[in-house]
């Protein structure tokens, strides 16, 4: 942008007439307990060059109102940071921010920019909670709690690897590529743009989340899952001291239509990438037995598999602790019984089915033990 950082500033003041921006500080007016949250995205980390500036503005709002929702909060301003390379212009940048800011009631406040070899953009985003809204965590979880899922996972990654092929994101249409040997048609064709704009923007579950603080003593433990169900699970389960069990046959009701078919297409495993895609950006929580989302988020209930009651700790010892599973999920060792282990169990939000299964105490007496990638 020519005049640099005065001449974006003073755009800025001429976009947001109302907004403290311009002054060294900005004086915010919070009514009840505010939340923090950052993120970024760098060029050649969080994304490929080349991508289009406006739909790069969206998806840095997004992913910080991610981290909102696993925390009940409701958005309210944000700060934005950006590194920029020489003759970047960074307006499209901000007006898709502000796009998707307009649409969840945020207030651009500030920020700050430089020049920098690769563009990247951070953003603080700062949120509000009422008083009576119980302070959600990834700790909360306890043994009994049933394990939900607020939608699809692997979809996202599925989406990314269209887009590292050529698919892109115009206005809010995505558009995929066709090359001599790879071409998707018809369902599978809806299913992949789905999945690129699931991948470029996606959409917070902020209602989830409000709706998780408004439960007060009943709410669990909640995580966004960004780093994939996986790793994700294994934090929330370090943190509440607790261990989880998945079917891996079930998975498959807790991914978007046609999930196995484009992972196919794709040569991707879809397993492997429903557990450890990433991006996702759903949260994963835990709920006391008989308290479940309200109308339309449920989904088709699941029988839990029955198990006896497990003995009794060794006096003196607490319950001996799971094994971490290890960071990028494979396909694991099948136990004794057909089934494959995992430290995930879900009930998927989203519309297709999904199951539901119990957190148990940490121990594999209760639930056997998480298989490595080794098999070990």
């Amino acid at each position: 942008m020519s005049g640099g950082e005065e001449a974006f500033v003073a755009w800025l003041g001429r976009r947001l007439p109302r907004s403290p921006i311009g002054d060294d500080t900005a004086e915010l007016a919070a009514r009840g307990r505010l939340v923090v949250t950052v993120d970024q995205q760098i060029e050649g980390t969080h994304f490929a060059s080349g991508l289009d500036l406006a739909t790069l503005g969206r998806r840095l709002l997004a992913v910080n109102l991610s981290d909102l929702a696993a925390s009940g909060a409701r958005p309210r301003w944000a700060l934005l940071a950006l590194g920029l390379p020489h003759e970047t212009d960074p307006r499209p940048l901000v007006e898709g921010l502000l796009a998707e800011a307009a649409r969840h009631g945020v207030v651009l406040a500030g920020g700050d920019v430089a020049h920098s070899p690769l563009l990247s953009a951070s953003l603080t985003l700062l949120g509000e909670k009422a008083a009576g809204a119980a302070p959600l965590g990834r700790d909360r979880a306890r043994a009994g709690h049933a394990l939900w899922l607020g939608g699809p996972v692997g979809e996202s990654a599925l989406g990314c690897e269209l887009v590292l092929r050529g698919a892109k994101l115009r206005a809010t249409k995505a558009v995929l590529f066709k090359t001599k040997d790879f071409h998707l048609r018809g369902r599978l064709a809806v299913a992949g743009r789905r999945a690129v704009a699931r991948h470029l923007v996606p959409e917070p579950q902020l209602a989830l989340g409000a709706w998780l603080a408004a439960l007060g003593r009943k709410a669990g433990a909640v995580i966004d899952v960004s780093d994939g169900l996986a790793k994700d699970l294994r934090r929330l389960c370090t943190a509440s001291g607790v261990g989880a069990e998945l079917d891996l046959r079930l998975l498959r009701r807790a991914v978007a239509p046609l999930h196995e078919e484009l992972a196919a297409a794709l040569t991707i495993d879809p397993i492997a990438v429903a557990l450890a895609g990433g991006e996702d950006y759903v949260l994963l929580f835990t709920l006391p037995e008989g308290v479940a989302p309200p109308h339309p988020l449920p989904p088709r209930r699941l029988p839990r598999r029955r198990r006896p009651p497990p003995p009794p700790p060794p006096p003196g010892l607490g319950p001996p602790r799971l094994t971490a599973p290890p960071a990028r999920a494979r396909r694991s060792a099948p136990a004794r019984d057909g089934r494959i282990e995992d430290p995930a169990g879900v009930r998927s939000l989203s519309g297709n089915g999904g199951l539901r299964r119990t957190l148990a105490s940490s121990g594999p007496t209760l639930g056997g033990h998480v298989t490595a990638a080794d098999g070990t």
